[in-house]
């Protein structure tokens, strides 16, 4: 699975409720996920012109059809968007254990 991320996956933030792509990144590896971590660089708020064409933004342009962080495309192929939704599926989606006692 990749997580696409803007520049890191750091929670704190000047943001209330933290920063979003650290929220989606945090709930998948409390699910027992380990994404492949792809950093998109760029900045939400700004055009898609220059700011916003890094490989890591126009392949979530691709995806989703806009270049917003945090996308999650899970190992079948899912591709979701939005910290809140990523969120949700990790709860729901747990990682299987291997070498679990039984």
């Amino acid at each position: 699975m990749k997580l696409y991320v803007c520049f890191g996956t750091f929670v704190k933030a000047p943001r209330p409720g933290g920063h979003p792509c650290g929220n989606a990144y945090v709930a998948l590896r409390e699910a027992g996920h380990d994404p492949e971590v792809v950093k998109s660089y760029g900045l939400a708020p700004l055009p898609d012109g220059i700011f916003n064409r890094t490989q890591g933004r126009q392949e979530v342009k691709r995806l989703t059809g806009n270049t917003v962080v945090p996308v999650l495309v899970t190992d079948d192929g899912e591709v979701l968007q939005e910290s809140r939704r990523i969120v949700e599926w990790a709860e729901a989606h747990p990682a299987e254990r291997s070498g679990a006692s039984a």
